[in-house]
Order: structure tokens, then C-alpha cells, then sequence
């Protein structure tokens, strides 16, 4: 990041007196000296640096408000939430009123009092920032779930695969904001679930004092366990009960009647762990007692491909080959939610699904209940998307499925419904912010920015869902490296996000380019430290400029001056292509080297670079190198860099700059160099300290 800091104006402190109470003869006792007729004054110099608190209060002071207008308005407020000075709201304009109010800590400084005031300014800011940062945000509703699904009863509060955002947000935004103007920005917040609803259950909540064991993921066969669980899928041959740590299969014979379990039914159920067809299950003969009922919020699931049940198959077979008995021993499928695509074949009693890509490998409707075969045997011969659970490998190539859900019913020629009575019923589903903009006609995701969600705050451990202090920074280059694993080089993004600063959470947008390898923060935003000084009541801008160039490879600002010296006296001075080294990032004409950050006064690497140093001695060629640099390179530079940069009334305008002159010693020393601004764009050299 660039850093300019403003020239020191020396002032002398006075000490502060106390303020006079009406009655002096506390003074005069405890105050000896104490001058209750002498005026109170505090001239001091003091440095400070604005915080997010500070940007805020500039933001909201009436006289800046006042003095913004109604065109500049939305300028100003976005001042209060990115915390950056720009060409429509600059510091020498807008900070004296912040200097002069209650908000500033150091607001009683009298007269003669110089304030060197640090802040960030942006420079060329793309409109799009403040235009997202400023853009309000919409909750999905519940009525508009309802739209989306076409049913006060038979929907969930989610957008699912079946019924995305992408799909009905546009409708819903343009009946939110019906006089939408071009180029305008809403962030969107939703919920979103990997899963479609099984309308099945009456949505209830969880028992008070029931609580899920965690036995189901560790036990192994022959264990006595007992579980405390919730059914999440029910077949003719027994069900899925779910713990805190997976699912299991229960398996019931027929004279094992469990008609009184349901999807949702919280049961403590004691059994035997067994394996049967390479599936971890509950044998049969185990007890349990139901204990109450609640909602059924199923888990992302697991697509599977032929290549998938090829595979898993084949693990199965190899140890078959080895042992006759692997099925009843090797646990190859411990109970998992999946999705599996395929086309129905009904044979019989059997209901399988072809799956693309399998050689011999098919899946398998597992005890499917009436109205369930109904629908299948209806859409014989169609393709479909299944999720249930996967439990079993049967004669080596059926891979069991519990059915819960045909995701893709609704676009089949035969559509029907798996049950009657069915209501609003809750999915597992994650909270997802996406930014739309408006085109002119229609509603669209802004696929030139990204918003972060909740999924994203807590993967980068924060507490809360904002970014606070500094974070941004460390955070948001990591966020996008993630997020656009396929960026190429000089792609742009926008990245909205909360940010928490000290007292609100607002909204804040950045500019990001990807340079190969790293996204880097594009805002243009620099660090300037400005001069404020208080005369005849009013605090007044001071406009001279200090800037520091480090000396060093890579730094952005120190190879920005160093090479437009180099490519100045390049395209300029006689024979100037004869002075640039073969890299073109270094001259000898006065020794400038945006490589190393520095100027290179050494007379060796001079006559290296350029025939006509030959004959002359090094002490002339290092005197001569200093002349060019100080009253012709350099300032050149600075008008090419600085060309708004302009003389003031009743101010002297100084740049001073900081930089390294490298002369074989290290470190580098550094010197400063000062120009007094003449005219627009023009600098004249005053002096340097490498000649004290």
C-alpha cells in the first residue's frame, strides 16, 4: 500500500490552565499563581489517526451533510462505511468540520494548534463500490417460499434443487422494487438447501428433554447398544434411525411390527449391531420405546455415479473371493444419505435403477411402501433422481436404497404425489447472501462481484458474521484464491461484506485483481497524512507532502517514482536509451533503479552502463549524477505523477521526499530532497540533504 505523510509544521506547545470556578479563593489556596482573568488557551501540535468511528462521524456532521448537498449525499455516506476519503468528498474539504465538533477529542485546541491528521484516500474508485456498499439488503419471506413453491402448506422456508434462487429471485426482486433504476445493486439473503422436502411428516418440535446419543458411528458388529434416535426414513422391512454421529438401518422381520413408527418419531431403541449384505444394521429382536416426535432435517447428500457403485462393488467382491462370509463381516456401507440418477426398471416385485456409467452395478428400491411402488411402476422406463439412504450391497450388485425422495417427479409425464396431508416441512439448509443487479429490464446475479455468507465468516473463525479492524485485508485475498480457483490474470471482483466498525455493522465493498497468483487489493486506496492548522477560529487545510520511498526491491510506490525517472530519461534526454540498462528498469544518467527502490551513485556501475563516463573521475561523475537528479529527473518525474498538484494562496507548498542513495555502503542511507510547488504540475528544486 502507498503511504504519504504530511511535512511536520513546527509549532510550540503552551501548557493548559485550569478552568476558573466563579469562586477564587479555592484557587488562590490550592493554585498558587492561578489567574482567573488570564485567558485559557491549549496550542498544541498533536498527530492522529481517523477510525472507523471518526469516518462515521464525518459522514453524519450536519455541516458536511450541508455542504455535500443532495448530489453528494450518497458520496458522504459511503464515506461513513468504507472509511476512505475520495475526488467527491475530499479531506481538505470535509475534515474541519469533523476538527471543530465534540466528535474530535481534541476539539478544544485553540488557535495556533496544527494537527498532522492520517487517512485514507481513494484514488480513481470504480462508481460500482460505493454503489454496492450503499445497496440495501432483502430477506427472502416466508410468503415468498410460498410463491416459490406454489403452496401456503406443501413448502419450505429454502430455495432447493428443485426450485433454485437463480430461477425465481429475479420475479421476486422485481415485484420487491418495481421502479428499479439501471446499474442499481440489492443484496438478497436466503436460505438454500442441497435437498428437496419430503412432504411425509407433520413438522413438530423435538421433546423437551430429549437428547441424541452418539453411538451410531462407532459401533461395530456384535455390539449391545443403545440408541437415542430419530427415524429419518421408514421402508417395509424397517427404518433409518439417526443419531448425532449417522444412521443406521434397523432391520425388523414380519413379526416385528413397528407401526408405530414414523419419520420424525424419537425412539430409545437397545439392540445388536449386525452385518448383512456388507451394511452395517440393527439385527433383529431389538426393543424400543417411542418418546416423542420432531422435524427431520436430512444432510446434504452424496451423489452417487455408476463409477461410484463400480467401485464399491469391486471392493466387495475382492472380499468375497477371500472369504465366502465377507458379507456378513466386511463393512463396506455404513447407512448414508445419497442422491442416484438412473432409469426405473420394474421386474416383477423388484424395482431397480440403471445407472449410467455401471457395468453391472444398479441400484435398488429397498421395501418400498405401496403408494411409493405405485408411482415407479407408473414411470417404468423413466429417468429419475432418488435420495434416501444407501444400506446394503445384495447378491453383489443391488445396492439397497431406502427411498425418502423422487426429486425429479414433478418433470415426469406422470406425476403424483407420494402421500396426502402434507405441510410445510423444514430442510437442513444454509443462510447464503448473493448481490443482484439491475440491468434495465430484468434482475441478474452480478457476475463481477461476490457477497460472503455465513458458510464464509465461519470458515475464515469469525465469532459473528463481519469482519472487523484489519481483517479484510488478511482474509479477503484467501476468501477469493478459494472462490475462484479458475481466475486469470488482471480479472477483477468486487467482494461485498459486513464489516463491524466499533459500533454498527455496515456494509463495506472492495476492489480486488488477480495477478497469477494472488489477489491483491485494487481500490486505489492510499494512506495520506494531511496538515490541518487552526487560525482565527477556523481549522484550514496545509497542503505540503512528505513522501517516504523505501529503499528495497517490490515496493509499489518506490518502483512506481523510480521507474518514470527511468523511462523519463529514456524518452528525453539525448542518447537517453544508452543510459537504461537492458532490463529497462535502471538509469545512469542520474541513477535512478526502480529495481532496487533507490538512486545508484556508483561510479563504477556508471561507466559499466555508459561509454562517456570513461574519462571523467568518479567524483565528477557522482556530482553530475546528483545535478540531473535534483533539478531535472526528479521533478520531472513528480509533474509526470503529480500533475493536479498546485501552488496555494498565503501557503508555501513543499514536497519533501524520502529516499536512498546507494554508494556501495549498507544499509542504504536516505536523504531528503524538497520541492516547492510553482505552477500546476511544476516543481522547483529548493534543496537535498545528501549536499549538508
Amino acid at each position: 500500500m502507498k503511504k504519504y505523510i504530511n511535512r511536520v509544521l513546527l509549532l510550540s506547545g503552551c501548557a493548559m490552565a485550569l478552568a476558573a470556578c466563579d469562586e477564587n479563593s479555592w484557587n488562590d489556596e490550592y493554585l498558587p499563581g492561578f489567574d482567573a482573568d488570564k485567558p485559557l488557551t491549549e496550542v498544541k501540535t498533536i498527530e492522529y489517526t481517523l477510525t472507523a468511528e471518526d469516518y462515521k462521524a464525518i459522514a453524519s456532521n450536519a455541516t458536511n451533510k450541508a455542504l455535500a448537498g443532495e448530489d453528494g449525499k450518497d458520496a458522504l455516506a459511503a464515506l461513513g462505511t468504507q472509511g476512505y476519503f475520495t475526488s467527491a468528498i475530499p479531506a481538505n474539504d470535509y475534515v474541519p468540520a469533523f476538527l471543530a465538533s465534540t466528535s474530535f477529542p481534541y476539539f478544544t485546541l485553540n488557535n495556533g494548534s496544527a494537527v498532522k491528521l492520517t487517512y485514507n484516500v481513494a484514488e480513481n474508485l470504480p462508481e460500482e463500490i460505493n454503489e454496492i456498499a450503499a445497496a440495501p439488503t432483502y430477506i427472502v419471506t416466508e410468503e415468498n417460499y410460498q410463491e416459490v413453491w406454489e403452496s401456503e402448506n406443501d413448502y419450505t422456508a429454502a430455495f432447493t434443487p428443485s426450485h433454485p434462487a437463480s430461477k425465481s429471485l429475479p420475479k421476486i426482486l422485481k415485484a420487491v422494487y418495481p421502479d428499479a433504476a439501471e446499474g442499481q445493486y440489492v443484496i438478497v439473503n436466503y436460505e438454500e438447501s442441497a435437498v428437496d422436502p419430503v412432504f411425509t411428516q407433520t413438522p413438530e418440535p423435538p421433546e423437551p428433554g430429549f437428547t441424541l446419543s452418539s453411538v451410531i458411528k462407532d459401533a461395530a458388529k456384535g455390539d449391545n447398544v443403545t440408541i437415542n434416535g430419530y427415524v429419518s426414513a421408514v421402508s417395509t422391512q424397517g427404518f433409518i434411525l439417526t443419531d448425532a454421529s449417522g444412521s443406521i438401518f434397523v432391520y425388523r422381520k414380519p413379526t416385528e411390527p413397528f407401526a408405530d413408527i414414523e419419520v420424525g418419531s424419537q425412539i430409545v431403541l437397545d439392540g445388536i449391531v449386525n452385518v448383512n449384505n456388507y451394511g452395517k444394521q440393527i439385527d433383529t429382536g431389538s426393543t424400543y420405546e417411542v418418546e416423542g416426535k420432531q422435524t427431520v432435517e436430512y444432510p446434504a447428500f452424496t451423489v452417487l455415479t455408476g463409477a461410484d457403485l463400480d467401485a464399491m462393488k469391486a471392493v466387495a467382491d475382492a472380499a468375497y473371493a477371500e472369504d465366502k462370509n465377507a458379507g456378513k463381516n466386511l463393512v463396506v456401507i455404513e447407512p448414508y444419505y445419497v442422491k442416484l440418477s438412473g432409469t426405473v426398471k420394474v421386474s416383477g416385485t423388484n424395482i431397480n435403477i440403471l445407472v449410467e456409467g455401471a457395468d453391472a452395478a444398479q441400484g435398488s428400491v429397498y421395501g418400498a411402501p405401496d403408494n411409493l411402488k405405485e408411482v415407479l411402476t407408473k414411470i417404468d422406463g423413466s429417468n429419475v433422481e432418488l435420495s434416501g439412504y444407501l444400506i446394503a450391497i445384495a447378491g453383489g450388485r443391488y445396492f439397497n436404497i431406502v427411498v425418502c425422495d423422487i426429486m425429479n417427479l414433478n418433470e415426469l409425464p406422470v406425476a403424483a404425489s407420494l402421500s396426502a396431508g402434507s405441510r410445510a416441512v423444514e430442510v437442513a439448509s444454509e443462510n447464503v447472501n448473493a448481490l443482484y443487479s439491475f440491468n434495465g429490464t430484468s434482475w441478474t446475479v452480478a457476475d463481477d462481484a461476490v457477497v460472503l455468507s455465513h458458510a464464509d465468516y465461519q470458515a475464515m473463525g469469525q465469532r459473528y458474521d463481519n469482519l472487523s479492524g484489519e481483517s479484510p485485508a488478511a482474509l479477503l485475498p484467501l476468501f477469493l484464491k478459494n472462490k475462484c480457483p479458475y481466475a486469470q490474470v488482471d480479472d477483477h471482483k468486487f467482494v461485498a461484506y459486513a464489516y463491524y466498525n466499533g459500533s454498527e455493522t455496515v456494509i463495506r465493498c472492495d476492489y480486488y485483481k488477480y495477478t497469477g497468483s494472488e489477489w491483491l487489493l485494487d481500490n486505489g486506496v492510499v494512506t495520506e497524512t494531511a496538515q490541518f492548522v487552526k487560525a482565527g477560529g477556523k481549522w484550514l487545510y496545509d497542503p505540503n507532502v512528505t513522501i517516504i520511498l523505501p529503499v528495497g526491491r517490490n515496493i509499489e510506490i518506490s518502483t512506481l517514482y523510480f521507474q518514470t525517472c527511468v523511462d523519463w530519461v529514456k524518452n528525453n534526454v539525448p542518447d537517453g536509451a544508452a543510459y537504461v540498462s537492458s532490463y529497462g528498469n535502471n538509469e545512469y544518467y542520474c541513477g535512478t533503479s526502480a529495481y532496487q527502490g533507490n538512486v545508484d551513485l556508483r561510479p563504477s556501475a556508471a561507466k559499466a552502463q555508459y561509454a562517456g563516463y570513461a574519462d571523467m573521475p568518479d567524483d565528477e561523475i557522482v556530482a553530475l549524477e546528483k545535478r540531473r537528479f535534483e533539478s531535472e529527473v526528479f521533478p520531472a518525474a513528480l509533474s509526470i505523477i503529480h500533475p493536479d498538484a498546485m501552488p496555494i494562496d498565503g501557503f508555501e507548498v513543499l514536497y519533501t521526499i524520502n529516499f536512498g542513495a546507494y554508494q556501495g555502503i549498507n544499509p542504504t542511507p536516505t536523504y531528503d530532497i524538497v520541492y516547492k510547488v510553482v505552477g500546476k504540475g511544476q516543481f522547483e528544486y529548493v534543496s537535498c540533504t545528501w549536499n549538508d
